[in-house]
Parts: structure tokens; sequence; C-alpha cells
């Protein structure tokens, strides 16, 4: 295991811990999550060496990266899915006239084929080989891996989408600046991560599916999101629900208490009904790269 000596975003030294977590979804391992005593991030720490952590991705449960439809919520997942890529799509769209577009831990490229029907110019990146296969067979999209990130042209995206990818980067700082140095002026980051202090958070604690140790790396609120951009000259212009997200997060998480899935289904439209302005389960961050 890695020890994380210092802040993920601001370098300061000295945290708590705040609780352990089981990895519910693979290897029933216990994993700490502890918070900076100077700006309050919370993060998880120690976490697997980074050659050791793609066997905590090894799971059926991981639906982002599979064609999976065993089990009601993975059925659920893909009938939702359908309608969100088209919305994500519509929002890109909004975004810019220019329409060169990389998606960052693109998974099986469903929203690349989206995108690209739409007449974006799309690039991917990936790091499993298994998701990269699947998405040249079923979506015709060549995904390239994600060590590719240090390949790209400098300042050649208009946008640059992230769907649940920043908990997962190894390298928050390091990556972040890179992926930065990749868009033009005034083009778009889109960033889409859990918020720990939604009403599901809070309500299901240590059972939080959207803890997902140890491969959930990152623990975010609205707060870090600006902190992190302000630090890579970024402007976080709007920040947007993914309502859905709560129900799938808390049907997840009844099942790893061994609970009652309809349960999971009232926690998620109680979640939805309490999270105003920026309490969602999950949200996406648009983030503006400021002028030179």
């Amino acid at each position: 295991m890695k020890k994380i000596d210092v802040c993920p975003v601001c370098n300061h030294q000295e945290y708590s811990l705040v609780r352990a977590i089981i990895d519910h979804s693979v290897s029933k391992e216990t994993f700490n999550i502890v918070k900076c005593e100077s700006c309050g991030f919370h993060f998880t720490n120690p976490i697997p060496e980074e050659e050791e952590i793609g066997k905590y991705y090894k799971s059926e449960s991981y639906v982002s990266h599979t064609s999976s439809k065993k089990g009601l919520i993975n059925r659920i997942y893909h009938l939702v899915r359908w309608y969100s890529l088209r919305k994500k799509v519509r929002l890109i769209d909004k975004l810019t006239r220019g329409r060169n577009l990389l998606d960052i831990g693109a998974g099986t490229g469903h929203f690349l084929r989206v995108a690209s029907e739409k007449g974006w110019n799309v690039v991917g990146l990936e790091p499993d080989d298994d998701a990269r296969a699947i998405a040249k067979r079923e979506n015709k999209i060549d995904l390239q891996p994600i060590k590719d990130l240090y390949l790209q042209s400098s300042q050649s995206f208009d946008v640059i989408t992230m769907w649940h990818v920043l908990e997962h980067v190894y390298h928050l700082q390091k990556d972040f600046e890179q992926i930065v140095g990749l868009l033009k002026v005034d083009g778009y980051l889109v960033v889409a991560v859990p918020n720990r202090q939604s009403y599901d958070a809070l309500k299901y604690k240590e059972y939080w599916a959207a803890y997902d140790v140890p491969i959930h790396l990152y623990h975010f609120v609205p707060e870090d999101i600006r902190k992190l951009g302000s630090q890579h000259n970024l402007d976080l212009v709007r920040i947007l629900p993914m309502p859905f997200d709560a129900f799938y997060v808390s049907m997840l998480s009844e099942q790893y208490m061994k609970g009652n899935l309809l349960r999971g289904v009232l926690t998620g439209l109680k979640s939805n009904w309490l999270a105003k302005d920026e309490l969602w389960s999950s949200q996406i961050y648009i983030l503006q790269r400021k002028t030179q």
C-alpha cells in the first residue's frame, strides 16, 4: 500500500481519520478515508500501489466498463444510460461552437459514439484493455490507452469530459495540469463526481456506495472542485445535477447493507427532493479555461 503524506489538493501534511470503509465490490478489504486538517479535503489513505490498483476494478458490478445486464441494478443502469448519453451530448453542444472533444476514462465508448454521430471530432482515452476492446467491437470507437494523455497536442480541444473519472486519477495535480493544458483558451472541462455532502451520503455513511474504495481515491464536495480549478486557471461557471445517480447509489448502498431495494428508491427520491443548489448525489461541474 502507498501512504499519502500530503493533501492532494493543498499539500498540507496533517490529516485525521474520518471513517473506515469496506470494499464491498471486490476485495472486502477495509480502507481509511482521511480529512486534510487545512483545507478539509477527504481522500483515501493509504491506497494500493499504482501497478496493483487495477485488480480492484475487476467486478461485474463495475457497470461503467461492462455491458452486463445481470441483476436489477445493472438493468436499470442500462435503461437510464440511453437517455443520459444524449443529454450529455446536448449539454456539450450548448457550450461551444467548436467540435473537438476529448473524453478521459471513456469506458466502452458509448458517449463518444453518440457524440460522433452528432458531429463531434472525438478522441477517447481509457486505461482498461477490455473496455477498449468492447468500444471497438460494439461502438466502432478506437480508444487510446490512458498513457496517451501526454501525447495529445496542447490547446487542441474545445471540450474535455470526465464522467465519474476525476475521483480515480492517480496523480491528481500532475494529470490535472496536463488536462487543462490540452484545452483551448475559453475551452470547457466537464467533470462529474459524487458529492459526499448529499443526503444519501449522509444517510448511508460507511455503506454509501459512491465511496467505492479503494478505486475512488478522492471524495469531493463543490468547494474542492472550485479550489482545484482555481489552482489551474479554471473558472467554475456552472453546477448541474445528475438526479439518476441518487437512485443507483442508494439501491447499491441498500444492497451492501442487505437492505431493501425499494427503500433505496425512496432514499433516492428524498435525496433529490432535498438537493437544493449543490447537494445532489452526483454533480456535473462545468469549468472554463481563463483567457491568458
